[in-house]
Order: structure tokens, then C-alpha cells, then sequence
């Protein structure tokens, strides 16, 4: 029996004040799929992260989660099984919230948690700690973790909901080089877990790219410049249109690098 789509994005236009943010843009998220979109600012990246999550209506097109259709199901219910970790969620936390807290605010989507968690909810928050490697963080307000730490927290917020899509918006911005590749190998086996949902990364930087992401979805000025799997769409002439100059893609070892020429200089 075939599988239905987690996602599926069908000629998705948005147009505001005369201006074409997103056009045409067609998306289709497999289940064992993971995806990386990558595209410079003003891509169109943060508009399609919006459209998803139901904060900005399309002029035209389709876009179906699990298999229920926008402007026909519930969104603000539907959109609960996609979980996003970004820096706009980041910097609302509540300084003095636990760690174990903020993972349990997610099954209600709020923001400085008011009430209290019940025994359920602190369990479930108290297992998603363990699966994000975090459990020693349980009783540590926001204030005192580390910004990857505070990553791996938001996804085990994230988590909470049971999302079937969980998209990680820039997660490595701010972070310093080792804490970005300990954050990156920690996706990588999150990725492995049992009934772990399909991981979309959203970045400007291939070094990114760990080996657990099969696909790539390029964007430049609102429109798709190529989708599909990985080896076959990141590549140096792909990826110079994406972000409009001549670079060179190497992949070594399962990773990405990219390489932008620098111009011969003449001797006076």
C-alpha cells in the first residue's frame, strides 16, 4: 500500500501589494525523506515556512499535510504536527523556565508556560529529554543553557506535539564552530531514531548537509530552481544560480563544502 505524502506543495503562489514573494512553487515531502532547502536572503525561504505553518495566505496553489488540505481542514490543529525550532521561538522563552518545562509547554504551544505540567506532561517531557540528550538539563532555567543546548531543548519541544514534520530554521546560526558540529552529529542521530519525523533544515551553508538529509529543495527570488535528491541538486552550477555567483561544490566524506573562486589578481 502507497504512503501518503507528509507534505505536499502544488503551484504555490504569494503575491503581496503587487510583489510575487513565492510562484509556482512545488514541493513534495516523501516519509523516510529529509530535506534541506537552501537559498540566500530573500529566497522565499521564511515566506514558505509561513505558508505552511498557516501565518501568511497563499494567493493560489495547494498545500496538503497528511493528506488534509489547506483552507479545507483545520490549520491551527494541522499545523501542530509540524514542529519548528527558529530564532523568533528562541528569544520569547521565559528566562527562568526549567528546561523540563519549556519541553512541556509544547503540547500546548505556549510560550512561558503559566500553569503547571501534569504528571503525564513531565513525564513525556522527562523522556524527550533523554531522547534529546539533555536529561541533566531538566531543572536548568533557560537563562544558563547554552545556545545549543537551547536548540536541542526547542526540539524536545518540538517533539512534544508528536509532529510528523519537524523543520529546523537556521538552527546553527550564533553557535561557534565545535558547538555547530555537535549540534549537527546530534541531528544526525536524531534522524536514526525510532518513528523520528522527517527533518527539513533550512540554511544558507551546505557544510550543513549531514548524511542523514536525502533531498534538497533550491530557491532564488521565490522561485524553485531545482528539487529533488541530494547528489543530484546540490551541485556547483545549481547551487551558483541559487545564490547568483560561480562557486564550487566539493563532497567529501558524506559532507558538503562550498568553494567560491576568488578572481586572479594582475602583477603592477
Amino acid at each position: 500500500m502507497t504512503q501518503a505524502p507528509i507534505l505536499d506543495v502544488r503551484d504555490l503562489t504569494i503575491i503581496r501589494n503587487g510583489t510575487s514573494i513565492l510562484r509556482d512553487v512545488a514541493w513534495r515531502v516523501e516519509p523516510g525523506q529529509h530535506w534541506v532547502i537552501l537559498g540566500s536572503n530573500g529566497s522565499g525561504k521564511t515566506s514558505l515556512l509561513s505558508a505552511l505553518t498557516g501565518y501568511l495566505m497563499p494567493t493560489s496553489g495547494e498545500i496538503e499535510l497528511l493528506g488534509r488540505r489547506y483552507g479545507e481542514s483545520d490549520w491551527r490543529e494541522l499545523r501542530k504536527r509540524i514542529g519548528l525550532v527558529s530564532s523568533s521561538i528562541r528569544q520569547m522563552m521565559a528566562e527562568t523556565e526549567p528546561a523540563l518545562e519549556s519541553v512541556a509547554s509544547g503540547r500546548y504551544a505556549m510560550i512561558d508556560f503559566w500553569g503547571r505540567p501534569t504528571r503525564a506532561d513531565r513525564r513525556r517531557a522527562l523522556a524527550l529529554l533523554g531522547q534529546i540528550e539533555c536529561t541533566h538539563l531538566a531543572e536548568r532555567p533557560w537563562a544558563v543553557l547554552s545556545q545549543g543546548e537551547r536548540q536541542r531543548v526547542l526540539i524536545g519541544r518540538a517533539l512534544m506535539a508528536d509532529p510528523r514534520l519537524l523543520i529546523l530554521d537556521e538552527p546553527c546560526a550564533g553557535l561557534d564552530p565545535v558547538a555547530r558540529e555537535t549540534f549537527l552529529q546530534f541531528v544526525q542521530r536524531l534522524s536514526t531514531q525510532p518513528d523520528a519525523p522527517a527533518l527539513v533544515l533550512v540554511t544558507h551553508h551546505v557544510e550543513e548537509i549531514v548524511p542523514c538529509f536525502t533531498h534538497a529543495l533550491l530557491l532564488r527570488e521565490g522561485g524553485v530552481v531545482a528539487a529533488g535528491g541530494l547528489r543530484r541538486v546540490v551541485t556547483s552550477e545549481r547551487l551558483g544560480v541559487t545564490f547568483g555567483h560561480r562557486v564550487r561544490v566539493v563532497r567529501r566524506r558524506g559532507r558538503y563544502l562550498l568553494e567560491v573562486p576568488g578572481r586572479a589578481q594582475g602583477i603592477a
